[in-house]
């Protein structure tokens, strides 16, 4: 079998790469990935496409070209650096950073912000946030969030506050986000300023709103995204190990290429929308049980586990019901959602004695028994809420904040683009008289 990289394939085609892609992930045509992680096909495939022409029953499929985020086997990149590393490594807010500009420097700046909250003695790899007298955590991996001008504004964060004082209680925290979004919006005179420099810094005054003016469950442990989440979702203080799979969550959850709500985003972006109008535009999306609500539907799964026995009884009454399993499978990932793997490490990690994680694992063990399909970053998302005692929807919460770094980043490009995406429907209604 003879193989042939994607500009190979795609010039064979006559498609750009994004199309190529675009028929993997369709499963119109199969790759394999060399050892140096470059895309492959098979060249008698790629002939046999070429000659009978566009899939047949498939409608024309919206291209986007786009430097943000590619989609690798069984995880995505970054603008070329891979997302699990990242996870590992960085902050969120240097993520974002990374994301929105492109400046390989913001990971230098990372390093020295964490250098000076740590001091010399923690600098090296392996180091462990401290605690504080109190028990509450410092997260110093993360504590890049003042260096970076995401600092509280406690002014803004008031009206925000303010606005959902008349709210039902137990409105979803989604909804909340909502509210935040707009209040923030109309609170903000610079929001129609579409330069990059200023969308980056509308961008820290978003994310860190939409955490700050969430209802307080306890006072936050530090300045960074994650500590401050952490207060808002979760009425007991945050383990060292605990944080750093929240703060994780966080950057693998910043953006996935042309998810529903993301491709929704680029649209609005693409009208000229301001940048609090196109986080409106991705939260109306995510929400769907098809996408960010999946975490929810996961919650709710584990949450009528209460012990390991009960497992079998769930899934069998799922499958009975011909429903889909909460946090299982992927429409990109066939073969295993790396993102969610190791999220699901960090958190056993994190917690291996709790009740929790038995629940999880007998839950696991039931899915595979029946060969039914791998488990994903919801599922492991699900998974960090309940081992953390967070309140219900909070994994929903995590999604929409960190995937608003990815929605304003492509936000961004449309901006530079400066021309309107138009979608064209195939018309199959009555004959046109």
């Amino acid at each position: 079998m003879e193989w042939i990289d994607a500009a190979t394939a795609a010039e064979r085609l006559g498609v750009k790469p994004a199309t190529l892609y675009a028929y993997v992930s369709r499963g119109v045509l199969k790759r394999r990935h060399s050892e140096d992680r470059r895309s492959l096909f098979d060249a008698a495939e790629i002939e046999q496409l070429a000659r009978r022409g566009r899939p047949r029953g498939q409608p024309p499929e919206l291209v986007i070209e786009s430097g943000i985020t590619a989609l690798g086997l069984d995880r995505p990149y970054y603008r070329g650096r891979d997302a699990l590393t990242l996870a590992r490594t960085a902050a969120f807010e240097t993520v974002a950073e990374w994301l929105w500009t492109g400046d390989p420097d913001v990971f230098a700046s990372d390093h020295a912000a964490r250098s000076r909250v740590r001091g010399p003695e923690m600098s090296g790899s392996g180091a462990r946030d401290p605690e504080t007298s109190d028990g509450r955590v410092r997260d110093s991996e993360a504590s890049t969030g003042a260096a970076w001008g995401w600092a509280r504004d406690p002014e803004t964060s008031q009206v925000a506050i303010a606005a959902q004082r008349g709210l039902p209680e137990g409105l979803p925290l989604l909804d909340r986000l909502q509210v935040i979004t707009t209040v923030l919006g109309a609170a903000d005179s610079l929001r129609y300023q579409l330069d990059p420099a200023s969308v980056v810094a509308t961008g820290r005054r978003l994310i860190s709103g939409l955490v700050d003016a969430l209802p307080a469950l306890q006072p936050p442990g530090g300045e960074s995204i994650a500590e401050r989440l952490w207060s808002r979702l979760c009425p007991r203080p945050a383990t060292p190990a605990l944080l750093a799979a929240l703060r994780a969550a966080l950057v693998l959850l910043a953006d996935h290429e042309l998810a529903a709500s993301t491709l929704a985003a680029r649209v609005a972006a693409s009208a000229r929308a301001d940048p609090y109008a196109v986080v409106l535009t991705g939260l109306g999306v995510l929400g769907g049980p098809l996408h960010g609500g999946a975490s929810h539907a996961a919650e709710r799964l584990l949450a009528e586990v209460t012990e390991p026995g009960q497992a079998p009884r769930a899934i069998t009454d799922r499958v009975r019901r011909g429903e889909r399993i909460p946090g299982f499978g992927h429409s990109v990932y066939k073969n295993g959602d790396a993102r969610g793997g190791l999220l699901l490490d960090l958190v056993k990690q994190a917690a291996p004695d709790h009740e929790r994680v038995a629940v999880v694992q007998a839950v696991l063990a039931e899915v595979r028994r029946r060969r039914l399909p791998e488990q994903n970053v919801d599922f492991a998302l699900a998974t960090l809420a309940g081992v953390a005692g967070m309140v219900p929807g909070s994994g929903e919460a995590i999604f929409a904040v960190a995937r608003t770094a990815g929605w304003l980043a492509h936000a961004m490009e449309e901006y530079a683009k400066g021309s309107l995406l138009r979608l064209r429907a195939s018309y199959v209604g009555p004959a046109i008289r």
